[in-house]
């Protein structure tokens, strides 16, 4: 009986090591320290509109009497993904809004359950509360590609045209519990940045991409954000692309020709279900707007002005 008693309190004094030193990684290691205040969105910029979930920021520029587009970020990046084509359809007369996802730049990180309403309902809401003239035409990019398909399924009565550059395909939800994941985000925050320049086909002429994501992951409930979207946000290509091609929408899709984000295949199988202008762009990874903005930005100011 001694024996059995000598490895039940050895196997507890492991188990109580290892939980011990489990949470001095955790802590050590974790980012997210401090809470959004006022001051850091003053000295962020933007504009910012309490909507049912918590304020949300954004901007907005160029004239009332503008055709308004929103341009939608991806799964982590904020809306300054937008830097450049934002500003180029300013200047081409355009009314232009902006925005960060709940959980994502200086937008609120509410701790809910990420699910696609969430996503819909944010948009339309900042819609209304800006008193956007609709219809309107909606860009999204990666992820933001797949909530401008499922938003303009929805509320087709709301959009015009609609513009995906290299929209999201397959989910990404990971083969282990959401706290795991949770817990592996806390630990290697370092992996999250970097990875953001595996987008670019020519990674080092964005020497300042990582410093510029790693701002928001200081925040709390980023990750949170992160991985409920991840497991909660059960987006189904075929199925939302085949239904965006009965709401009769002009669509263009833009690909980058070297996308190893969501590969340039996918376009073949969107193309399948939905019909669209489509523009693949050569020598250009994930994030075409930005390693080719004078092309992309071209193509899309033609479309729009159809």
């Amino acid at each position: 009986m001694k024996i059995f008693k000598v490895i039940a309190v050895t196997i507890l004094f492991l188990l109580v090591s290892v939980s011990i030193l489990i949470g001095a990684l955790y802590i050590f290691k974790d980012k997210e320290k401090k809470e959004l205040t006022d001051a850091d969105r003053k000295k962020a910029g933007g504009e910012y509109i309490k909507l049912s979930k918590g304020i949300t920021h954004y901007q907005i520029a160029g004239p009332d009497t503008g055709k308004t587009i929103i341009l939608i970020h991806g799964f982590s990046v904020p809306y300054y993904i937008w830097d450049g084509t934002f500003e180029y359809l300013v200047s081409q007369g355009f009314r232009v809004v902006r925005y960060d996802m709940y959980g994502r730049g200086f937008s609120d990180r509410p701790y809910i359950t990420y699910r696609k309403d969430v996503y819909i309902d944010q948009l339309t809401e900042l819609i209304s509360a800006l008193k956007l003239r609709t219809p309107l035409s909606i860009a999204g990019i990666s992820f933001g590609g797949g909530v401008t398909t499922d938003f303009t399924c929805l509320h087709p009565e709301l959009v015009d045209k609609v513009i995906l550059i290299d929209p999201t395909y397959k989910d990404k939800r990971p083969n282990v519990p959401q706290f795991v994941t949770i817990f592996e985000e806390a630990i290697t925050p370092d992996d999250r940045a970097m990875g953001q320049l595996s987008d670019f086909k020519y990674p080092q002429n964005h020497p300042d991409w990582v410093d510029k994501y790693k701002v928001q992951m200081e925040y709390k409930n980023f990750r949170w954000a992160l991985a409920s979207t991840e497991y909660n946000y059960h987006y189904n290509a075929p199925e939302s692309n085949a239904c965006l091609n009965t709401k009769h929408k002009p669509v263009l899709l833009i690909w980058g020709k070297e996308d190893h984000t969501v590969p340039f295949k996918y376009s073949d199988s969107i193309r399948s279900v939905l019909k669209t202008d489509f523009f693949p762009v050569p020598d250009a990874g994930h994030l075409p707007s930005i390693e080719k903005a004078d092309t992309v930005n071209a193509k899309i100011l033609a479309f729009l002005r159809q």
